[in-house]
């Protein structure tokens, strides 16, 4: 109990000053924190976060585990800063710049699912860590910044992000999941799709919805996976800024104006 509280409640690499700390002795040849990071995160996205251990890792770079942790503390510190790196890779638009905040919104979510999609693994993680790196941080401030000019109130700020950030969370975490399961098979996108939905057709107790959401899926359009999952994306945003100028109506607030 005691062991699974510790670990419950451990600080962040980045406020126990281990984030660009080394322990002492001799510096293991041919590394360095940077290349750590870029192979942990060549590893998690090859491999996925159940396999990654700080051995694997080791291996990979062809030194002892030790030398590794010349470098990290714990392999919590390392995902952390994993996590971190990766964020970086979402280009931030600039809410200074007098662009529509209907277009920034737009332009976060889409690289926010991007980034969901092309590192699996990092669905996994967001929420377990603080989340306090700097690229997390830049990318928390400029969403706040766009949606604050959307001209709702202070009040209604972490709804409105919530809503628009945790339908993108969980729309790229389940893509995200398609295209590992459909590696792990050795399969294309659309062969495992329909692979699942041969699967499904042979269950008779699916037959009733299974028809529904065949008329459904035909009507949407779209001649692959990706082409349907890109237009249900893209509606399903369009909603949601839809809802954000209704309640701004409401709320008697200026639209673009804040």
């Amino acid at each position: 109990m005691a062991k699974a509280a510790e670990k419950a409640a451990r600080s962040s690499v980045w406020l126990d000053g281990k984030a660009h700390r080394r322990r002492g002795g001799g510096q293991p040849s041919g590394l360095d924190r940077d290349r750590i990071i870029e192979v942990t995160v060549r590893l998690l996205d090859a491999e996925g976060l159940a396999r990654f251990s700080m051995r694997r890792l080791a291996a990979e770079l062809n030194v002892t585990a030790m030398s590794v942790y010349w470098y990290v503390d714990t392999k919590d510190d390392l995902l952390e800063l994993a996590l971190d790196k990766v964020m970086g890779e979402v280009r931030l638009p600039d809410p200074d710049s007098g662009e529509d905040w209907r277009d920034q919104v737009r332009a976060l979510a889409r690289e926010y699912r991007t980034l969901l999609v092309r590192h699996p693994w990092v669905s996994a993680l967001v929420g377990v860590f603080l989340n306090i790196g700097p690229n997390n941080l830049a990318f928390s401030r400029v969403v706040q910044r766009v949606v604050r000019r959307t001209g709702l109130p202070a009040k209604r700020m972490t709804s409105t992000i919530s809503a628009v950030f945790q339908f993108v969370y969980g729309y790229g975490t389940l893509e995200g999941h398609l295209a590992s399961r459909a590696t792990v098979g050795g399969m294309s996108v659309d062969e495992y799709f329909q692979h699942a939905l041969d699967t499904v057709t042979a269950a008779p107790q699916a037959a009733d919805v299974l028809q529904e959401s065949r008329e459904i899926m035909a009507a949407r359009g779209g001649d692959t996976v990706a082409e349907m999952l890109e237009r249900d994306f893209e509606f399903a945003l369009e909603l949601l800024i839809a809802g954000i100028e209704a309640m701004v109506a409401r709320e008697g607030g200026a639209p673009g104006e804040s």
